[in-house]
């Protein structure tokens, strides 16, 4: 880690600040996209499942709320 410091000790400052994190972008910004991608797709589906789970079960209190009461001991 001291050798890295070192290197980035005679560089000017937009190098460290600008240039080395554009770089970085460019190397692994197919990557970092990827993984943002996946993450936010399952974020998205993980909510929509829970939002029709809930409708599911709001529907069926509010549509079916007495015939299940009189044939819960069917199941």
């Amino acid at each position: 880690m001291d050798g890295i410091r070192a290197i980035f000790a005679g560089m000017p400052w937009w190098v460290k600040w600008i240039a080395v994190p554009l770089l970085a972008l460019f190397v692994f910004g197919g990557v970092i996209t990827s993984i943002l991608g996946a993450l936010i797709s399952i974020v998205f589906k993980v909510l929509l499942f829970a939002a029709l789970v809930g409708g599911l079960i709001f529907l069926v209190k509010k549509f079916g709320g007495d015939r299940s009461k009189s044939s819960a001991g069917e199941w």
